[in-house]
């Protein structure tokens, strides 16, 4: 059988089709824009999702047997508020995950309902790219549309419900709202009293790898499908990318090098640390996770080729790196505020430590660094709270350079497992697609047969002693500038 898995990223949606072994048979890729209406916002038309989707799939399963395709499941961008009047018809653009326009609406939850209660709530405090700030936003700045609100929805659901009718969620996707009790897997009721809407405005609960419904009959006839292709809940990008990885099971470790940047921890069991610094998240697996989030990583790398440089040859602009551990420059990746740990949406980036003899290989060498600098703030956090790692898998796009692999492997003091493939949260959809048309049995049994490591980076012992005093002065500029911002 074949399964199709979506990753709905923030630039693009990626299809992938795999077959029952895990061989992956095509993968397409469509972009669609994303619009700054003002500084700091961030927007997309979910109309263009769906259109360029439909065009990807056609173009997935255009040479395959299509009756042998049994399931469609997802990994898509998290947090995004997508809202519906009672017509199904989208009331407003999509506000995306790293929108900061709700930085007083983040204050009030934080601040006057109280962390504390946040996190009794659902696990976690309040950011600026969550979705219940966002829904405060609407209410307070567009009254007239908050009215009109009839299905509050996230952007890889909006998918969901125009392939098959269902209004559902998963339980990993969901957890990034701050409108659920992660515990318990039910919507929190005193959320959703303080952001003013009912429980019949959200979607139906699943399991990530639970079949929400069916293909619809003009959706199966417009794809040329058979209309039993079974639609699959899917989960947010970071836990479908960590299907997609194989980090599943208790303590494994996933780093993603995406447009923003994670480390992902699983764990059969729900805990969440004293500072709410990383996210407590439940898991595509059944279980849970911990989850450190930057919001500006492989972009970071994008911004300086392409918007500085002028360049989109990022290997050539790595060849002439080769002094690890050694420089003088330090840049801070908050081109869009921070999140994991600092929780700052006024944070920007910098260079620091900038001479008269600064090359142009080491300010590209400080943007690599500083991202694993960023990330490894998070991995100080999971540490502290008793939490052992060893090793970590790495995914996006990112993750295709060899010495941004080194960089990591190095600054974090891990072994880096890199797969044979590196397809992330297309690859997490297409496998809880097999799981939920009951291919397997669960889906660790199916990420441990299908994801394959194809090497491991080493950290060098007299590298990791270079960054770790590399590190220790990083960690101190933010403090020190935070006030400038």
């Amino acid at each position: 059988m074949l399964y199709i898995g979506v990753d709905l990223g923030t630039s693009a949606v990626k299809l992938l089709l795999m077959n029952e072994k895990g061989d992956i048979k095509k993968i397409v890729s469509k972009e669609y824009p994303i619009s700054f209406p003002h500084p700091g916002w961030s927007e997309q038309n979910p109309e263009d999702w769906f259109e360029k989707s439909m065009e990807g799939i056609k173009e997935l399963t255009a040479e395959c047997d299509k009756t042998q395709i049994a399931g469609i499941s997802f990994g898509g961008q998290m947090h995004g508020l997508v809202v519906l009047d009672e017509e199904d018809q989208v009331i407003r653009p999509a506000i995306l995950w790293n929108d900061g326009r709700t930085e007083k609406e983040t204050d009030y939850l934080n601040e006057v309902i109280g962390k504390e209660k946040l996190s009794t709530y659902t696990a976690n405090i309040a950011f600026a790219g969550f979705t219940a700030p966002k829904i405060l936003w609407m209410k307070e700045n567009e009254p007239e549309n908050f009215a009109k609100i009839c299905k509050i929805m996230l952007p890889k659901d909006y998918l969901a419900y125009r392939l098959s009718g269902q209004f559902c969620t998963d339980v990993s996707d969901a957890s990034g709202m701050l409108l659920m009790d992660v515990k318990h897997k039910c919507w929190s009721k005193e959320m959703l009293e303080i952001c003013g809407i009912k429980e019949t405005q959200l979607p139906k609960l699943y399991e990530s790898y639970e079949v929400v419904g069916t293909l619809r009959k003009e959706i199966a006839e417009k794809l040329m499908m058979p209309g039993s292709v079974k639609i699959i809940a899917g989960a947010g990008d970071n836990a479908a990318a960590a299907v997609g990885t194989g980090t599943v099971g208790d303590g494994m470790c996933n780093i993603s090098l995406g447009t923003s940047g994670t480390i992902f921890i699983s764990s059969n069991t729900f805990g969440v640390d004293e500072h709410n610094a990383l996210h407590s998240f439940a898991h595509a697996d059944g279980h849970y996770h911990l989850m450190g989030c930057m919001l500006s990583a492989a972009s970071c790398n994008k911004w300086w080729s392409e918007e500085i440089l002028k360049t989109k040859d990022y290997q050539k602009e790595q060849e002439g790196i080769t002094k690890l551990g050694e420089n003088s420059v330090f840049y801070l990746p908050y081109l869009m505020g921070e999140r994991s740990p600092h929780n700052d949406p006024n944070a920007r980036a910098m260079f620091i430590g900038m001479s008269m003899d600064t090359t142009r290989e080491e300010m590209t060498q400080a943007v690599l660094e500083g991202v694993a600098f960023g990330l490894r703030d998070s991995l100080e956090v999971a540490r502290s709270l008793g939490i052992k790692i060893e090793r970590t898998k790495i995914c996006g796009g990112g993750a295709k350079s060899s010495l941004w692999k080194k960089i990591i492997a190095n600054v974090m003091n891990l072994k880096v497992d890199v797969l044979e493939n590196e397809e992330g949260p297309a690859m997490g959809g297409a496998i809880l697609a097999a799981v939920g048309c009951g291919e397997y049995p669960d889906v660790e049994t199916a990420a441990k047969r299908l994801v394959k490591v194809a090497s491991t980076v080493e950290p060098e012992k007299e590298l990791v002693g270079k960054y770790e005093e590399r590190y220790r002065k990083f960690k101190n500029i933010y403090p020190v500038v935070k006030q400038l911002f």
